[in-house]
Order: structure tokens, then C-alpha cells, then sequence
């Protein structure tokens, strides 16, 4: 599991992207992207208005207060602990 803030947490085996918001916001194709998934419904938001990153899954894009590199660490971290076990 992954938690992205706000008491959320999402399945860790459903991510397939994890992108910081503000660095990939510039590129006409992920502004585009997201756009799409806005106006189909597809996003929802976590950030409590301060969005960080964006975290794509099979069904669902997540906004997140976290930042991107943070939420790496704790999904390696998790990934790790669960290699050990």
C-alpha cells in the first residue's frame, strides 16, 4: 500500500507511474493527458488544493500533496520490507 496523503492509500501493485506535477505540467502531451482524464472523470484529488504529483494506475490518475520522489521512497521502502519478509 501506498499512502498518498490525506488518509489515503492505494494499492502498490496498481501504480504505474509515479511524475512530479510540476516539472511534467510544461510538456504539451502530459498537459494534454491530464486534461482528458480531468474532463472523463478519471482523476481524483488527494492534494488538498497543493498538488505535488501525479500517480497513474490502470483506472485511476491520484493528485497528491506528497512529492513525487517522496512517494518513491516509501513504495521502495515498501517493496523492500515485503522482499525481506
Amino acid at each position: 500500500m501506498l499512502h498518498l496523503g490525506a488518509g489515503k492509500v492505494i494499492p502498490a501493485e496498481d501504480i504505474v507511474l509515479i511524475a512530479d506535477l510540476e516539472s511534467t505540467i510544461n510538456s504539451k502531451t502530459t498537459k494534454e493527458f491530464l486534461e482528458v482524464a480531468k474532463e472523463e472523470g478519471f482523476i481524483r484529488d488527494f492534494s488538498e488544493g497543493n498538488p505535488k504529483s501525479f500517480i497513474v494506475t490502470g483506472e485511476t490518475i491520484y493528485y497528491s500533496m506528497i512529492s513525487s520522489s517522496t512517494l518513491s521512497k516509501r513504495l521502495n521502502f515498501a517493496a523492500n520490507i515485503n522482499r525481506d519478509l
